[in-house]
């Protein structure tokens, strides 16, 4: 059994969203506070408010700079602070937080770092943060470090991440939704635009998620012990808020593939089969054919591919340059898998591998093929 942590993305992730909903996960929220405060981020206070949004009870955390919070009008001229990688990193070393989190809080700004330095054309030294870099976001990523940190699940997931449409005023003027620095982190992590014109995953939330987050999924069997609501800043059509759940259950193994089909009726058995074993060679987790009934009363195969998310277009590129198909059909599935290991056992014949498949409360287990049939195949009293 372990401790389970679910964040529901569906309005998107900020750093002081994902602060509020963990700490309403926290056995004392306010000590949590106090701790954060008392940390010495010059002229930064967090405090957290009771909300409502659109009828549902929540907490919001306000995050001040010199008594301002970011994104406020009269803040459009105030100096932020900009730094480097080097300064940030340098200020999370000196905070009075366990060793752990000044390093994962390094390591969520060494991602930002890459991003920005990938979206500017400037060598990482040389980048300089604007809102991101400011202390008010230090503030956002070392509380979330920390929350979680107290909670130490043994697995984060997360739901598929909204990043909000539209656009939004940056340093260097207007951008669309997601931002260049978003969207570099979330490469290789599910995402969708929804339909609300506003930016609802930043480059701090997403930097957090992409840190944290083992698999995108949608919630996995869990007893539920604990949920927690943050609150974004914006009111709108529905509930602004970033949930978090808080459970246990089995360290169960899922994770979200991609299916990729196609029917064809002009290739022969052999073509088939040469396309099929091509497809696992270049990595796919499954492949597998079904015979079908085709347009014209054709007889013909329906060719189905299962491959990681983040190697579609590879797969994708490969199902036409080996196939006769011209369209390919895609779906996005949740896998469920059991926990494997393979240990060897001795047998009256020989040495044996064993694979055991565990979890789900059941337990399988088959002797390796390729072992028993070697030892088969050395009967010396074997006759045909």
């Amino acid at each position: 059994m372990g401790n389970i942590l679910y964040l529901d993305l569906s309005m998107g992730a900020a750093g002081d969203m994902l602060t509020a909903a963990l700490s309403e996960l926290l056995p004392d929220g306010k000590s949590f506070f106090e701790k954060i405060n008392s940390l010495g981020l010059p002229g930064v206070k967090s405090a957290p408010q009771s909300v409502s949004k659109c009828g549902v009870a929540a907490t919001y955390v306000s995050v001040t700079v010199e008594g301002h919070e970011e994104g406020e009008e009269h803040c459009h001229h105030h100096e932020h602070r900009h730094s480097s990688p080097g300064d940030i990193k340098e200020l999370i070393l000196s905070l009075d937080l366990p060793e752990k989190v000044r390093n994962d809080a390094s390591n969520v700004y060494g991602i930002i770092a890459e991003a920005e330095s990938k979206v500017h054309g400037h060598p990482v030294n040389e980048v300089h943060f604007h809102e991101v870099g400011a202390l008010d976001a230090v503030c956002d990523v070392v509380s979330v470090c920390l929350a979680v940190d107290i909670l130490k699940p043994d697995k984060i997931v997360a739901s598929p991440v909204c990043t909000g449409g539209g656009t939004v005023k940056a340093a260097h003027g207007i951008l669309s939704v997601p931002a260049p620095a978003t969207a570099e982190i979330l490469r290789g992590v599910p995402v969708y635009q929804g339909d609300i014109k506003k930016e609802l995953c930043t480059p701090t939330g997403a930097a957090l998620i992409r840190y944290f987050v083992s698999d995108f999924c949608g919630m996995p069997l869990m007893t539920l012990d604990k949920t927690g609501s943050g609150a974004g800043r914006r009111d709108l059509d529905r509930a602004n808020i970033l949930r978090a759940f808080y459970g246990h259950g089995e360290n169960i193994a899922s994770e979200v593939v991609t299916e990729l089909s196609f029917n064809v009726d002009d290739m022969t058995g052999e073509e088939i089969g040469y396309c099929t074993e091509e497809l696992f060679k270049a990595g796919a987790r499954e492949v597998y054919t079904t015979p079908v009934g085709m347009k014209k009363s054709r007889p013909g195969t329906l060719v189905t591919v299962l491959c990681d998310s983040a190697d579609r277009d590879r797969f994708v590129g490969l199902i036409f340059r080996l196939s006769t198909t011209i369209g390919v059909r895609e779906n996005a599935f949740r896998r469920y898998t059991l926990e494997r290991r393979t240990e060897e056992i001795e047998t009256p014949l020989g040495r044996v591998r064993r694979k055991i498949s565990e979890g789900f409360g059941v337990r399988k287990e088959k002797l390796e093929y390729d072992d028993v049939a070697e030892i088969a195949g050395h009967d010396p009293d074997r006759k045909y």
